[in-house]
């Protein structure tokens, strides 16, 4: 399996610096700063990288499972949020919310439900992530 890596600068001090980012595909670069992580400045931020990991993860591992089960999806679309708080005297990443709506023909909303909760702990992501912060879940089959 392959080893994907990225790098980060980071330039000055923590209140007015600044830092970029980007991986080795050259597909995925940005910028961020403290504004951007904590305020509402321009910029990325590390909890948006990982929440768009945790997304893509997913949805692929959610197209697995359905796949498996005779029953592939035609569209899977996962939006994350990943929440960072001051928990004591330090800042945490403390959940990750996913909502996700699929469109997945011949499926009750049973076995669905069934499936997507099995994905949440099983992705590569998410068994990263297990036992460091919450990992919720809302799905539903697109109307």
């Amino acid at each position: 399996m392959p080893t994907r890596t990225a790098s980060a600068v980071w330039e000055g001090g923590l209140k007015d610096g600044k830092g970029s980012y980007g991986a080795q595909s050259g597909h995925l670069h940005g910028s961020y700063s403290r504004g951007s992580r904590f305020g509402e400045e321009n910029g990325s931020n590390p909890e948006e990288l990982l929440a768009a990991a945790e997304a893509a993860c997913y949805s692929m591992a959610l197209s697995g499972a359905l796949e498996g089960n005779g029953t592939p999806p035609t569209k899977i679309e996962t939006s994350a949020a990943c929440t960072i708080a001051k928990v004591g005297d330090a800042f945490r990443i403390t959940e990750m919310k996913l909502d996700v709506t699929a469109s997945v023909p011949n499926i009750d909303d049973a076995k669905f439900q069934e499936l997507a909760k099995a994905t949440l702990t099983g992705c590569p992501v998410s068994k990263a992530f297990a036992g460091n912060m919450d990992l919720k879940l809302t799905a539903r089959l697109a109307s």
